[in-house]
């Protein structure tokens, strides 16, 4: 990926392409031309390395500003991988679930924890607390149909120990 300043046209944007692809061969290495496109990220969304650049509109004022934010397919593979710890056939000790759970939390969330990030924690913590009651649920039988006042939000994100996905100073690794 290159980025470029704002002001800098199309032609210019074609003409660093057309540098690094010469620098690259001349290192012996090439450049991949189905991935290898020039976007312009003031105006139109783009992946790399799991994260969507492109624009993003402030909800007080309505103003443009360019911003990251965690992919849909990055997204998609952490739910995909939280599924997974929490299958019915597995039969380990709460405790050992929910470790390698946060620890898998943990990292997504240090990974992408620049950004525009608010939606995709939203969205993370609501599926994280849905599979984890469904999980609960049915490993103590417990009644009513989706176990919410034996398992609530407080109880799941406090007194159980399940990582929440949020804004802070501190890298995910240093909470307890």
């Amino acid at each position: 990926m290159i980025l470029t300043q704002r002001s800098v046209q199309q032609w210019a944007a074609q003409q660093a392409r057309a540098w690094t692809q010469q620098t690259m061969t001349r290192l012996g290495l090439t450049l991949n031309e189905i991935k290898t496109s020039v976007r312009d990220a003031l105006h139109e969304d783009f992946d790399f390395l799991g994260c969507t650049f492109g624009p993003r509109y402030w909800w007080k004022t309505g103003h443009r500003y360019t911003a990251a934010r965690p992919s849909k397919k990055s997204i998609q593979r952490l739910t995909a991988a939280v599924y997974d710890l929490l299958r019915p056939c597995v039969t380990a000790p709460w405790a050992e679930v929910r470790n390698r759970l946060n620890a898998t939390l943990r990292g997504w969330q240090n990974y992408f924890r620049q950004g525009s990030v608010s939606r995709a924690y939203t969205i993370v913590n609501c599926y994280v607390e849905q599979r984890v009651r469904s999980f609960l649920r049915r490993r103590h039988l417990s009644s009513g149909v989706r176990g919410t006042r034996r398992f609530s939000t407080e109880t799941i994100f406090g007194v159980l120990g399940v990582h929440r996905c949020a804004r802070s100073s501190e890298p995910a690794w240093a909470f307890p």
